[in-house]
Parts: structure tokens; sequence; C-alpha cells
């Protein structure tokens, strides 16, 4: 089958212990701020990827792609109700879900600098330009961890949609990149595991922005991979945390 032929080819002798490991339970950890809260648990590879952001109070930062909202829960975390937070999902569902997720999770202190909308993120740099200080695109990606436990997505997974998604990954970043104030600096992020989703968008962008510059990700957790231009944490490393990718940059002028 396509898929496996493809990642076999990408990860080599690594391969087989890699596709146990991503067929095996993942690893959470659980968001809770007050005890009358409900709690969210969320992959702890996810929470590194959203404090990789380093947000500080008073900042105002976007989560571009927010739905469900656990990284979005770790970001208000930081900035402790000082500043503002815009949680944007263009998907009516998703952002339903994510409305949920603010709403029962968080201090409503923490709530009252949160926005959610629902742009498309592709215009977003065109209608919020040099508007953020922070900036997390999660972008949607081939979830190949899903796909792989899901035998209707596996079953239509193809190179081709990789290749693909690369590109409206790429176009969200360009529209990241828009929104970014000088200064600032954004993580992009995706759940997949191909570099074509990855390091690969990443490298795009820094080539055709002269503007962004690449950030080292220092204090990685336990069995991280760093790649080229970003940081790559695979369960079977990471004691069953991923896939999650990781890259971040800053804006210059």
């Amino acid at each position: 089958m396509e898929f496996f032929d493809y990642f076999e080819e990408v990860y080599g002798e690594r391969w087989p212990t890699l596709l146990e490991s991503l067929k095996g339970e993942g690893c959470a950890t659980k968001l809770q701020f007050d005890d009358a809260l409900e709690p969210y648990f969320l992959d702890e590879a996810s929470v590194f990827a959203a404090k990789a952001l380093a947000v500080e109070p008073g900042m105002d930062v976007l989560d571009m792609c927010a739905a469900p909202g656990g990284k979005s829960l770790v970001i208000a975390s930081m900035l402790k109700g000082e500043g503002s937070l815009q949680c944007n999902d263009r998907s009516p569902d998703r952002r339903l879900r994510l409305q949920h997720v603010l709403e029962n999770s968080l201090p409503e202190s923490w709530r009252s600098i949160i926005n959610v909308s629902g742009y498309d993120g592709v215009k977003f740099g065109m209608h919020k330009k040099e508007c953020y200080d922070r900036i997390l695109l999660d972008a949607p990606c081939s979830s190949d961890r899903h796909v792989l436990n899901s035998p209707s997505h596996l079953e239509v997974w193809s190179v081709k949609r990789v290749k693909r998604l690369s590109v409206e990954q790429g176009s969200l970043l360009a529209s990241a990149v828009d929104a970014l104030r000088p200064g600032g600096e954004l993580i992009y992020g995706t759940c997949a595991l191909s570099p074509l989703e990855n390091d690969a968008v990443v490298a795009k962008i820094l080539k055709k922005r002269k503007m962004m510059e690449f950030v080292r990700i220092e204090d990685l957790p336990e069995g991280a991979d760093r790649t080229e231009l970003g940081v790559h944490i695979l369960p079977d490393k990471a004691h069953g945390c991923g896939p999650i990718y990781c890259a971040k940059m800053r804006k210059v002028c």
C-alpha cells in the first residue's frame, strides 16, 4: 500500500518500530486550571509546541487554526488574562467545539481577552496585517496517526494529497507571516510524518520571505528529534507522544 511504502522510504530502518508505536496509545497530560472547571487532555508534544511560542502576559496572540482548542488553553494560561488571544477556525462545527472547550476549561478572567473568529486563514494576513506579537499556526495536515488507525482514510491516502496539503500549508504560513508584527515570532506546526508538510514548507517560506529568520527551539523533551529547521516528536522515541512537528521563526523587519 502506498502509505507504508512511502514512509518506509522516508524513515528507512526506523519505520517498523515507528509504525508499531503509531498504532499504540498516545500520551496525554491533563490541563485543568481550577477544580470546578472541565479538564482537557492534550498530547504532551502538543503542549510543548504551544509553550515553544514563548507567550508572555500582555502580548497580542493569534491561534490561526485553533480548533479543537487544546493549544489555545496553553496559550491562555501563559497570557493569564492580559493582552489578547484570537482563536480562529473557519469550520463552523470545529468552532463550536472550540468555544465549548474555552468556555468550560478556562477561568472567566482568562476568557475575557479571547475572541473566537471564523476567517479563512489564507486571507488572515490581508485583513489583519502586522497585528500580532505571536502566532501559532497548527496547520491542517495529513494526520497520519489517525489515518493509520482508520481503514477508510488509509485507503484513500496518497502522496499526491500530501503534496496538495503542503501547498495549502505554505499559503497559510505566508498569511501568518503577513499578520505578524516586526520583531514577532511564530510557530508552524503539524501532526504529519512527511518532511513535505514540515521542513519543506518552512524552507520555502524562509526563501520567499527574507524578513523571516529561523529560531532554534531549545530545551527539547526527551526523545525529540531535531530536523534541519524544526523539531519532530515521534512516539517511538518519545514514550508514545506525537507525532508533532514544530518550527519557530522571527520577523526581523
